[in-house]
């Protein structure tokens, strides 16, 4: 079946935003990763630096957040009873549906590729890459401070995993969970955003 929707999955620091990016451009279709990040922030009221921080980061679990950030501690449960980062979830899924339902799109990050597990005509990609290059792309490209970047990569990526691994009871990362797998360092943003567009035409 033809592939309508990419959605790709990464590790921080390997440059899968920048494959997602150039992926859409490349097939001349949407690529919603910010874009995504404001209309959640629309739709739920939370401003778009709270979606972009702590939307892949999040679980329903009090103590977690607690832990994790003090600052939202007071803030944890939402006015109609559910925990913020439920509602946020929630209304995450529903617009994602939404745009794989209107167009053919790229979808960066969100547990898309879960969130769409039943469609056919998805393409789910992860992307991973070797420790040096990505601590040197967060340095360089992300601007972080050198001798924290390799710390700051690690929690992310485990944010993210357990993020995924509450919303999905799936481990996020494993290749069971994905059709493709691309090492960023082996085949290079060109490479990787090539192999996925073959894959693509492939389909068609």
């Amino acid at each position: 079946m033809k592939k309508r929707i990419i959605t790709i999955s990464r590790q921080c620091g390997s440059g899968g935003r920048y494959i997602g990016e150039k992926l859409a451009k490349e097939l001349g279709i949407s690529c919603y990763d910010e874009k995504l990040m404001d209309m959640v922030a629309k739709a739920s009221g939370f401003a778009t630096d709270f979606i972009e921080e702590k939307g892949e980061q999040m679980t329903g679990s009090l103590l977690f957040n607690i832990a994790s950030s003090l600052s939202y501690a007071g803030n944890v449960f939402y006015g109609n009873g559910m925990t913020i980062q439920d509602e946020v979830y929630l209304i995450q899924n529903r617009i994602i549906k939404e745009l794989a339902e209107k167009e053919p799109c790229v979808i960066v990050g969100r547990c898309a590729d879960y969130v769409l597990r039943d469609r056919q005509d998805c393409l789910n990609v992860f992307i991973h890459a070797n420790a040096e290059d990505k601590v040197d792309r967060a340095i360089h490209s992300y601007g972080m401070p050198e001798k924290e970047a390799a710390m700051i990569l690690k929690k992310k990526d485990k944010a993210r995993y357990n993020h995924y691994k509450y919303y999905t009871d799936r481990e996020w990362g494993m290749s069971d969970n994905y059709d493709v797998c691309l090492n960023s360092s082996l085949f290079g943003i060109d490479g990787c955003v090539k192999i996925i567009k073959d894959i693509v035409e492939m389909s068609q």
